[in-house]
């Protein structure tokens, strides 16, 4: 998504937000996102858990 998409998503009253966020949770339902939800939904449990990657965690891995 652009940033002009997302400032224009950022105007629109409280109930045309709650029209659009209706049509994404449609679509993220759709079985070819099941797999792209599904990582969302394990990224968000790891951060709870705060098992994220640091900046040098990430470096080490690509040996640079």
């Amino acid at each position: 998504m652009s940033v002009l998409e997302v400032e224009l998503i950022d105007r629109l009253n409280k109930e045309d937000k709650e029209k659009v966020s209706y049509f994404v949770r449609l679509l993220m339902n759709k079985k070819r996102y099941s797999k792209l939800k599904a990582e969302i939904d394990s990224r968000r449990r790891e951060i709870k858990k705060g098992k994220t990657l640091k900046h040098e965690d990430i470096w080490k891995k690509v040996n640079v």
